[in-house]
């Protein structure tokens, strides 16, 4: 089976985490490892497994462009803008890890087709990529007024990225629901909980349903079978209990555990943007394929 070259620019916890997944990819082949500090765990461990690395930056890749035709961004939000100016020069799909928002939200179970042929696209957060397909599920049923999400992750699966961007973290994800979801409003909450041993991800969706209790059965059956959509690519993810009624209000529970590939597993709020984005670019990949086979 052909494949498509992926790299990834961003040499820490999260490109390593990446890296180990897109192995595993059968549309992806991971190709480049891009980062700044030649000591980073990541560069290492990618020259070890054959990968191409670079540790001058985006610069060095672009000297060398054939290294990758589809590329992770786990930096920052400022490096970003720098990135994304200099691949859609180099012609090259991005798919955006950080808070920068220059592309549209794309949560793989909702959005992601219309998106395929667009140059960058951003992950949003990790509570957006947990909760949002389920307020979108709702939605596919009836109209969602107001719905509201609170993530619960573990304190030491929080960097200091995370915790310098909390507000832009509840705004980011609030516009995901409502922009992707289809909420008419969104309000998101996140907790760090520093509980030992650390706890695995949590989310609580609530969403206020016009006649909600009129088409429980279908909104039931809309929420699990979505649930499942989301769990195909992240394994760890699932619902703690049925979705719970009350009057026009629902309440769905919903766990997430990292698979553990470099980050540990109840770093589960990193593991579902790593999958999610891995998910992504499979389809940028499979699409570029079909393209080609097209000419």
């Amino acid at each position: 089976m052909k494949k498509v070259k992926a790299g990834i620019i961003g040499s820490g916890n999260i490109g390593t985490d990446l890296m180990m997944k897109i192995e595993r990819s059968p549309f992806l082949d991971m190709s480049a490892m891009i980062g700044i500090d030649p000591d980073s765990d990541g560069l290492r461990l990618a020259k070890e497994h054959g990968h191409t690395t670079f540790d001058n930056g985006i610069d060095g890749f672009l000297e060398e462009p054939g290294s990758a035709d589809i590329l992770f961004d786990a930096t920052s939000a400022k490096a970003h803008y720098h990135h994304a100016e200099a691949l859609e020069k180099a012609q090259k799909q991005l798919v955006d890890l950080t808070p920068a928002a220059i592309g549209p939200f794309v949560v793989p179970t909702v959005n992601l087709e219309e998106h395929l042929n667009r140059t960058n696209i951003n992950m949003i957060t990790c509570g957006g990529q947990a909760t949002i397909p389920i307020v979108n599920a709702i939605h596919s049923v009836c109209p969602v007024d107001y719905a509201e999400i609170v993530a619960t992750i573990a304190s030491k699966s929080a960097g200091p990225g995370t915790r310098a961007n909390i507000d832009e973290f509840t705004h980011t994800t609030a516009k995901g629901i409502e922009k992707v979801g289809g909420a008419k409003k969104g309000k998101a909450i996140i907790i760090l909980n520093p509980a030992e041993p650390p706890i695995i991800m949590r989310d609580t969706v609530q969403c206020i349903a016009p006649r909600a209790s009129e088409r429980k059965e279908e909104l039931i059956e809309a929420i699990q079978q979505r649930a499942k959509q989301v769990e195909d690519y992240v394994p760890g993810y699932k619902l703690r209990t049925e979705p719970i009624f009350d009057g026009d209000q629902i309440t769905v529970f919903i766990e997430v555990k990292g698979a553990a590939d470099y980050l540990p597993s109840y770093a589960g709020n990193l593991d579902i943007m790593t999958a999610s984005a891995v998910k992504v670019a499979e389809e940028f990949a499979k699409h570029q394929l079909s393209v080609s086979e097209n000419l």
